[in-house]
């Protein structure tokens, strides 16, 4: 069993930027990104595998978000630049037992989640 714990969320103007991190309880294949807006259905944000040598985003942030990882640490990141009001969602980090995973099925762990609120 892994536990996940994200921190980083917060309140932040359209335009700014924000880190989010998620700590593992252990070591961790495949990680990934996800958020969910109020309303909406859970959404893909941005995947890694496992040695952080792939990365997979959704087209909604691509080129303004980056996902590393620091095997050593346990640690997955989510760098958000240009952020904008319909980035506003919990953001949940979520584990594999694969070493690569893009669709929520293939997760096997996730954390609580994360507020990103971004204003206008």
């Amino acid at each position: 069993q892994v536990q996940l714990v994200e921190s980083g969320g917060g309140l932040v103007q359209a335009g700014g930027s924000l880190r989010l991190s998620c700590a593992a309880s252990g070591r961790t294949a495949g990680s990934g990104w996800f958020r969910q807006a109020p309303g909406k259905e859970r959404e893909f944000v941005v995947a890694i595998s496992a040695s952080g040598g792939s990365t997979y985003y959704a087209n909604s942030v691509k080129g303004r978000f980056t996902i590393s990882r620091d095997n050593a640490k346990n640690m997955v990141y989510l760098q958000m630049n240009s952020l904008k009001p319909e980035d506003t969602a919990v953001y949940y980090c979520a584990v594999s037992k694969k070493y690569w995973a893009t669709h929520s099925f293939e997760y096997d762990y996730w954390g609580q989640g994360t507020q990103v609120t971004v204003s206008s």
